[in-house]
C-alpha cells in the first residue's frame, strides 16, 4: 500500500508537471469496470483554531466570511459536528485515521506536554482514508500545516507517507513561529520562500489553484489545511486597518469584551465579544482563499463533481494567548471539553445528491472518513475507522441520528488553563469528568447550549449513569491517564 505510483515529496516549485509525466498515461479503474475519473473530486479545508462563531452563516457580526457563507448556503451546515479533542493533533490524527484520539494514543498536541505520555508520530500502520483513496486511483494534494509528526519525525511521517502524493508546506511544526510569520519569508520544509512579503495563505491557495488546474485522468483530494487562525497573529496591514476601523464602530470596552467565569471549579477570564482586528483579518484572508480554490473548481468545469467539506480542528482561542475570539454563547474554548472547545463550523458540499440544508445531527471528526469512502463507491472499513459512521445517509435525508453516544478524551493540562478530563454526550446530555479533583459536570445541551446550569447534584442517577458508560468505553479504547488524577 505504501509503494506508490505518483509519490512526490519535495517543494511545491514544478509539482505539477511533474506529476503529469508521471501519471498521464495511468488510466485506473474500478472494481466495477468503470473508468475511475467518474469517482468524484474531493476538496477538504481544515481550518487551524476556528470557533464555531467565526463564520458569518453560524452568527459572526464582525468577522466577514462571504465565501463560507455561499458555502453553507449550498450545502449541508451542520450545527452540532464536534472535533475529536480540543487541541490540534489529536483532531487532526482522527480525521485521517477515523479512529478517537484516545483510541492510538495520540491525545495531545505533538510537542505538548505528557503525563500521560502520548504518541508523537502519526503511526504508519494506521491506514489512512488518502491511502485508500490513492489505492483507488486518486491524485491527492496535501497543503498547509501538518503536525502530526515531531522533529525526529521529520521524513519519515510526513503526508508523503500517509496518502499524499504532493505535500506542500508540511511539517512538524504547529505555527508559524518563526523569521517573519506569516509573510515570506518562512524557512520551512516543503515549499520554496515567496517574493518578501508574500503572505502564506496567499501562497498556498495559489499551489491549490494550480493542481486543480492540471489536467488529470484520474480524480483528486485537495486537502488543505490552514496554518490560520493560530497564533501568531498576523495579516496584510490593509485588512488589519479595515477591521481596525470595524472595532471603532462598534467601540467595545474591556469590561464588555471580556468576562469570568466558573470553568472546572476555578474562576477564568475569558472573551466574550468578537472585535480584533488581526485576528479578523486573518478569517478573512482564509475565507478569501476558500473563494479562489472553489472558484477554479467552477472554472475547470469541475464543480458538479466535487465534494466540498470545511472543518475546524478544535475550537476558537477565548481564554489564554490574547484571547482573539469570543465562541458565545459556547463555553470556554480551545483546551477545553466545553462546547467552545470541541463543537466546530462544519459544511459539506455534495452537488446533485444532498439537497442544501441545515442538521442538528451530532457528528464528529471521525465520520469524515467513512463518508469520503462512500462517496468514492468504495466499500466502507470498520476495521480501521472504527468510531466513524458515514454521514452519507445524514446527506441523503434518509435518517437524522448517526450516533448513540459521543466520546472525548483530553487528559492533559492545557495551554488554556483546561484541566485534564474526559467527557460524553449521550441525547441532549453531556458529562465531563475532571480528573484534577474527581468532580462531575452534567449538562442538557438542548436546554443550555452556554453550560450554564450544573445538573450533576440535581440528576445524580444519570450523572452516574453516563459516568459508567464512560468507563466502559475508556476500557474499550485503553484510554490512558495521568498519573495522581482521580478517575473515579
Amino acid at each position: 500500500m505504501r509503494d506508490r505510483l505518483c509519490s512526490i515529496t519535495g517543494g511545491a516549485t514544478g509539482f505539477a508537471a511533474a506529476l503529469l509525466v508521471l501519471c498521464s498515461t495511468a488510466i485506473a479503474q474500478q472494481s466495477h469496470g468503470e473508468k475511475v475519473s467518474q469517482r468524484p473530486n474531493f476538496v477538504f479545508f481544515l481550518v487551524d483554531d476556528l470557533g464555531w462563531m467565526d463564520i458569518g452563516a453560524n452568527g459572526s457580526s464582525f468577522y466577514e466570511t462571504p465565501n463560507i457563507d455561499k458555502l453553507a448556503d449550498e450545502g449541508v451546515r451542520f450545527t452540532q459536528a464536534y472535533a475529536g479533542s480540543p487541541v490540534c493533533s489529536p483532531t487532526r490524527a482522527s480525521i485521517l485515521t477515523g479512529k478517537n484520539p484516545a483510541r492510538i494514543n495520540l491525545t495531545q498536541w505533538i510537542g505538548g506536554p505528557g503525563n500521560p505520555d502520548y504518541e508523537r508520530n502519526l503511526p504508519l500502520n494506521e491506514v489512512t482514508f488518502p491511502e485508500l483513496l490513492q489505492d483507488a486511483g486518486y491524485k491527492n494534494i496535501f497543503l498547509g500545516k501538518w503536525h502530526l509528526n515531531n522533529r525526529e519525525g521529520e521524513g519519515t511521517h510526513w503526508p508523503d507517507k500517509h496518502g499524499f502524493d504532493i505535500n506542500v508546506a508540511g511539517h512538524f511544526r504547529g505555527g508559524l513561529y518563526i523569521k517573519n510569520k506569516y509573510f515570506s519569508p518562512w524557512d520551512i520544509p516543503n515549499i520554496e520562500n515567496g517574493p518578501d512579503g508574500e503572505y502564506i495563505t496567499d501562497r498556498l491557495a495559489e499551489e491549490a489553484v494550480g493542481f486543480i488546474n492540471q489536467s488529470y485522468d484520474s480524480p483528486f483530494l485537495v486537502y488543505f489545511s490552514f496554518y490560520q487562525v493560530h497564533a501568531p497573529f498576523s495579516a496584510p496591514k490593509p485588512s488589519v486597518k479595515k477591521y481596525e476601523e470595524k472595532q471603532k464602530t462598534i467601540a467595545l470596552t474591556d469590561d464588555v469584551r471580556f468576562r469570568e467565569d466558573m470553568h472546572a471549579g476555578k474562576q477564568v477570564k475569558f472573551r466574550d465579544r468578537q472585535d480584533h482586528p488581526t485576528y479578523a483579518a486573518m478569517v478573512a484572508s482564509m475565507d478569501q482563499a476558500v473563494g479562489r480554490v472553489l472558484e477554479a473548481v467552477k472554472v475547470k468545469g469541475l464543480e458538479d463533481n466535487t465534494v466540498v467539506v470545511f472543518f475546524s480542528d478544535n475550537g476558537g482561542l477565548s481564554t489564554s494567548e490574547g484571547m482573539p475570539t469570543a465562541n458565545t454563547p459556547l463555553k470556554a474554548g480551545k483546551g477545553w471539553l466545553y462546547e467552545g472547545g470541541i463543537r466546530e463550523p462544519c459544511i459539506i458540499k455534495w452537488p446533485g445528491v444532498a439537497t442544501p440544508a441545515v442538521s442538528d445531527t451530532v457528528i464528529t471528526s471521525m465520520d469524515f472518513y467513512p463518508t469520503i469512502l462512500q462517496m468514492a463507491g468504495l466499500p466502507l472499513r470498520p476495521d480501521l475507522h472504527k468510531d466513524g459512521k458515514s454521514l452519507v445517509p445524514i446527506l441523503k435525508d434518509k435518517t437524522q441520528k448517526l450516533h448513540d453516544a459521543t466520546y472525548f478524551h483530553y487528559p492533559h493540562r492545557s495551554n488554556q488553563k483546561g484541566s485534564p478530563s474526559s467527557a460524553i454526550r449521550k441525547g441532549d446530555h453531556k458529562l465531563i469528568v475532571f480528573f484534577r479533583d474527581g468532580h462531575r459536570e452534567l449538562y442538557d445541551l438542548k436546554q443550555d447550549i452556554g453550560e450554564k446550569q450544573d445538573l450533576a447534584d440535581t440528576m445524580p442517577e444519570l450523572a452516574d449513569s453516563l459516568h459508567d458508560e464512560l468507563k466502559s468505553w475508556w476500557k474499550e479504547v485503553d484510554a490512558r491517564f495521568p498519573e495522581g488524577f482521580a478517575t473515579d
